[in-house]
């Protein structure tokens, strides 16, 4: 669709009472009418830039900063180019707003109260500019603005556009660029609000469950069946640890030993459902057909890094910390419990009992990790495990033959020739 901004031909309809649009544009009704079925702001800003290029307004590059809520990152930024084929999307981590980068830079002038953030890049470089104009001059541009874009409650995020175009931009481009601002304010906050939607539910209840319960998964007893490889695992001796150490140093060690046992088991496709205090349950769903397999080489990363912690810990004159895990595989109902007005999305059923009582059991055969033989048999990697014979578990019913997991020749290449000749 071909449009001229700065021109009558890119105009619907006009109106010169100072409310807001000024003009009515073929780009803005597709702004507000035409994007209800993107899901992503990038696509948009993207699409968005492109059409304004292809409209006759010199755009060569243009950014969105959003600061947004993400446990790992404090904000993204979205940047557009002429004649790239996608935005390219950068994150940033929390602190970024103490360097001297973020700082000394336009972005940071906007954030802290600035309107506009203008400079003609075809002058002369001033002695006490922001670096990124040279930057920009390096790349062919010769003009540069920067404004708010505002949401809801005072939340501020910047938008910026530079111009290739030897005059620049004219002042009826910036008009056009600036009565644009309320309508993409609008349409990236919601888009905005839907991520930061699904990133705190993936925080907080995992990925496939936060998948279920934007589809609707909500009403109390809802849930399916999932076939799947439950793993429980709980920290010895945190009650002493935690009433003899300071409360951050607390923390700190069980963020340290929850890093080390989550991230491999998210790194295989495993799902922390939650932590309770200093223990945790995962699930590795046997839709895929290598989830016990993929559970072990969590396992054995795991164990690892737990080396690797309490090395540390040592050498700061402290115990090594010790777990338990128990496993077992089994069906299980994947859903929502809870009272009327609080509900948690888990999984309950024989299976995570049983992996339980495994857990409980490693205190008495002083091993770490137990598992079922129901889970043994499932797995590739037998020369990693060792039968320690039957035994009683509540609630469980006949006595089940138990497995210890030494973790020794189980890492994932073995692992992997291992299944590739049991497949053969």
């Amino acid at each position: 669709m071909t449009m001229e901004p700065t021109r009558s031909a890119g105009r619907v309809d006009s109106c010169d009472t100072g409310t807001w649009p000024l003009h009515r544009t073929r780009l803005l009704d597709w702004l507000v009418r035409e994007t209800q079925d993107e899901r992503f702001i990038d696509d948009i800003f993207q699409q968005l830039c492109d059409r304004l290029r292809a409209g006759g307004l010199p755009v060569a590059r243009a950014t969105v900063h959003f600061r947004i809520h993400h446990p790992q990152w404090l904000g993204a930024r979205i940047l557009w180019r002429h004649n790239t084929p996608d935005a390219d999307i950068q994150t940033y981590q929390h602190g970024a707003l103490e360097t001297a980068e973020y700082l000394e830079s336009p972005i940071a002038a906007v954030h802290g109260g600035a309107s506009e953030v203008r400079l003609r890049l075809a002058r002369e470089p001033a002695a006490d500019e922001y670096s990124l104009f040279g930057e920009l001059r390096a790349e062919g541009m010769t003009d540069y603005v920067a404004w708010p874009l505002e949401h809801t409650f005072g939340r501020r995020h910047v938008v910026s556009f530079a111009s290739d175009a030897p005059e620049g931009f004219s002042d009826a481009d910036l008009a056009f660029l600036a009565d644009l601002l309320p309508a993409f304010a609008l349409v990236s906050e919601i888009r905005l609000k839907n991520r930061l939607a699904r990133t705190l539910l993936e925080t907080y209840v995992g990925p496939h469950a936060s998948d279920q319960i934007l589809a609707g998964a909500i009403t109390r007893g809802s849930g399916t069946t999932v076939a799947g490889a439950i793993m429980v695992c709980d920290l010895r001796d945190f009650t002493r640890i935690s009433e003899l150490w300071p409360r951050d140093d607390v923390i700190e060690l069980l963020n340290g030993y929850f890093d080390a046992i989550c991230e491999p088991v998210e790194r295989h496709g495993g799902e922390i459902l939650k932590f309770i205090g200093d223990g945790l349950l995962a699930i590795f769903p046997l839709d895929r057909p290598t989830a016990c397999d993929d559970l072990l080489k969590a396992l054995a990363e795991a164990q690892q890094a737990m080396d690797v912690l309490n090395a540390g810990h040592v050498a700061a004159g402290r115990e090594p910390l010790r777990y338990g895990v128990g496993i077992h595989v089994g069906d299980v109902m994947y859903g929502n419990i809870g009272s009327r007005n609080r509900l948690d999305f888990t999984v309950i059923g024989p299976a995570v009992n049983a992996a339980a009582r495994l857990e409980n059991l490693t205190k008495t055969v002083q091993r770490p990790v137990l598992l079922s033989r129901a889970f043994a048999e499932r797995a590739s990697c037998s020369s990693a495990l060792e039968s320690l014979g039957s035994f009683p578990l509540r609630g469980v019913g006949e006595d089940m033959e138990v497995f210890a997991f030494s973790g020794a020749g189980c890492d994932s290449a073995v692992i992997t020739e291992t299944a590739v000749a049991a497949a053969s």
